[in-house]
């Protein structure tokens, strides 16, 4: 067996929106895409139940079939799909140069041009009924699944700028809004505080977390804690919209790519050049503003088309 590592054109480093948008396109220009999926193929549209909001589902369809239809038509191009996680990168500097990666400690690759669309993870408050209730009324993305509690009483924990625009845009479709904030104050800008304070329907409860999300199947309500009193309450919510951050998935690329202050990698002006030549990021793990899957996609789109433009610039 050669040990000489497999070369390809085009590396794609991520299996979600952007990510199999890319590789429809780096398929129909006949870059011949290989994907590697990492350890969760689909990224977190599998987490959802339903997705109403992405073009070309008039009736909204479940995260999982929105997923494998990407797929499958990513592969109806000649995509190789694989699952496995890229655990080391050596990117090259100059213009031209091979980009080398490591999939799952050893396998090793060359690529032309790498496309990075390994996302970001919402955070989450880490006890047993939330992960159990993640598509059954827990949600991190209350743009993605603010809908389906139109009329409804809901709660949002945090207490930064996220969780004041998730309370607000909830504000116009919930019956009512309770936000959770575990401190005695919000760190969310004077401005968002202000947009809170003025809306009628929207309570701030200060010193209170949760201590359990009630419901098996799905949300029936919270029991919260006052943290300075210990004393507990049950809130009748059928909705929890965890808003305390996200984490973009580019600790592979630290010390190599640049990013901000947050860890989001940073593309050139319109494009999706990295700092490297060569190297391109799509979707959540270069976008902290909209997170959306149809924004994730259409920067997909843009990595295929600035990776085909670069190779292109090498002849």
């Amino acid at each position: 067996m050669s040990d000489t590592p497999e070369r390809i054109k085009c590396l794609i480093i991520g299996s979600g929106p952007a990510g199999y948008t890319a590789a429809i396109y780096a398929a129909r220009a006949d870059l011949k895409p290989v994907m590697y999926t990492g350890m969760q193929p689909g990224g977190q549209l599998t987490t959802t139940t339903e997705v109403d909001n992405f073009p070309g589902y008039p009736d909204g369809v479940d995260g999982n079939k929105l997923m494998a239809d990407l797929q499958k038509q990513a592969e109806r191009f000649g995509t190789q799909v694989r699952f496995g996680m890229v655990t080391a990168v050596d990117f090259s500097k100059e213009k031209g140069g091979i980009h080398k990666v490591t999939v799952d400690g050893s396998t090793q690759i060359e690529a032309d041009t790498v496309i990075i669309a390994t996302g970001a993870s919402a955070k989450y408050l880490g006890i047993p009924s939330e992960q159990r209730l993640i598509g059954g009324g827990v949600s991190a993305c209350a743009t993605c699944d603010g809908f389906f509690y139109k009329g409804q009483d809901v709660v949002v924990v945090g207490a930064g700028d996220t969780a004041a625009e998730e309370a607000t845009y909830l504000a116009n479709i919930c019956k009512n809004v309770t936000m959770l904030v575990r401190k005695d104050y919000m760190r969310a800008s004077k401005a968002m505080q202000a947009r809170v304070n003025r809306t009628p329907n929207i309570k701030v409860m200060f010193n209170t977390e949760i201590d359990e999300i009630l419901g098996e199947k799905v949300v029936e309500g919270v029991r919260v804690k006052n943290n300075l009193t210990n004393e507990t309450e049950v809130l009748d919510v059928t909705g929890v919209f965890i808003a305390i951050g996200h984490k973009p998935n580019t600790d592979l690329f630290k010390d190599v790519l640049d990013m901000d202050e947050t860890g989001y990698l940073i593309t050139k002006g319109k494009s999706t050049k990295t700092n490297l030549p060569g190297v391109f990021a799509c979707g959540d793990v270069q976008d902290k503003e909209y997170r959306q899957a149809v924004t994730a996609a259409g920067t997909g789109c843009m990595a295929a088309l600035d990776s085909e433009r670069y190779l292109g610039s090498l002849m």
